[in-house]
């Protein structure tokens, strides 16, 4: 199963779904490793360090600085966009199907977009 870092703003439903349904979920907050407040490049980069797929909302700056990190051949475990308007069932079910059935080689240097 992959491990996750969520965004700052990731919706708490959406985790709080996830970790019911599985119970190994290996997930941690951007509040809960001292990352509050910090701007995504550094968060891109403790991703990386740590293994941790990012999950976030934010369509706007996240995947532009994950694309510059695999542009300068920097490790990027990954980056999962769930839409704001995604409903939260729909998100959980999603992001179950991908970090169950996702290698870490799967989503390496990419960004995705849900809905799958």
């Amino acid at each position: 199963m992959l491990p996750i870092l969520t965004d700052e703003n990731f919706d708490g439903r959406i985790l709080h779904g996830l970790r019911r349904r599985l119970a190994t979920l290996n997930a941690v907050r951007i509040q809960d490793v001292g990352l509050l407040g910090e701007e995504d490049p550094p968060i891109l980069a403790w991703a990386a360090d740590e293994g941790r797929v990012v999950l976030t909302h934010d369509e706007a700056t996240m995947p532009r600085y994950a694309y510059e990190r695999v542009g300068r051949r920097e490790t990027l475990p990954g980056v999962v966009v769930v839409p704001d308007q995604l409903s939260v069932g729909r998100a959980i079910e999603d992001l179950l199907l991908l970090l169950q059935l996702s290698a870490p080689e799967d989503v390496a240097d990419q960004v995705m977009y849900l809905p799958l």
